[in-house]
């Protein structure tokens, strides 16, 4: 008997659902390569679920590698649907999901609200989803929308933020610089030290952030 065969499920999508909710994270790894080995499009609103739940990083990667293997036409629909879930992880693992995809129809799911959604964890896989996936003549809009967060969260979130405004190129500097000179001090110091990186991609954020703090305090 193979890992999505259950003498309780009658259907393909619902021994892949029953197999996806065992104990074990070790199977449900496997359940969800086989899903991507074999795909099947009936497979696709049961991968999506379970992503939104999914407690192990490792399986919910492997679910995203499941949801690359199958048809865009029926994977996005379904993504960006989930975009507008409840549960935080729900959005976060669609908006990732979309940017592994990388149909251009994804972008639509990048919204004002999605951008600063109170999650940190959802708004940076936004910012990053945003900048792979926006479409040209667009750029400097979004580095607006991505420059309003500047100085949001720690280090970890910050640092986020600066890789997906760095990724969109000079077309941010204006935003920066804008900001450059703002009366929050956590602003000021994150816009100077992402301007430094767009310059200079290699330099580390940590030492962009200190030099940030050297020369615009």
């Amino acid at each position: 008997m193979d890992c999505m065969t259950s003498p309780d499920a009658t259907g393909p999508a619902d021994r892949l659902r029953a197999a996806l909710g065992d104990e074990s994270s070790s199977a449900r790894l496997q359940t969800a390569l086989a899903a991507g080995t074999y795909p099947d499009v009936r497979f696709v609103p049961v991968l999506v679920d379970r992503s939104g739940v999914e407690p192990d990083f490792f399986v919910r990667d492997m679910l995203t590698w499941a949801l690359t293997r199958h048809p865009s036409s029926h994977t996005v629909p379904r993504l960006l649907y989930e975009v507008g879930a409840d549960s935080p992880q729900a959005r976060s693992q669609a908006l990732h999901t979309l940017s592994k995809i990388g149909d251009p129809r994804g972008w639509s799911a990048i919204t004002a609200e999605v951008l600063r959604d109170p999650h940190d964890e959802v708004a940076t896989t936004a910012w990053r989803t945003a900048a792979g996936l926006v479409p040209a003549g667009q750029e400097a809009q979004l580095a607006e929308a991505l420059a309003s967060q500047l100085g949001r969260g720690g280090r970890e979130t910050q640092r986020s933020l600066t890789r997906s405004i760095v990724a969109l190129g000079e077309v941010a500097v204006p935003m920066l610089r804008a900001r450059a000179s703002h009366r929050d001090i956590d602003i000021r110091l994150h816009a100077v030290a992402t301007e430094r990186l767009i310059n200079d991609p290699d330099e580390d954020f940590d030492d962009a952030v200190a030099e940030a703090r050297r020369t615009a305090l």
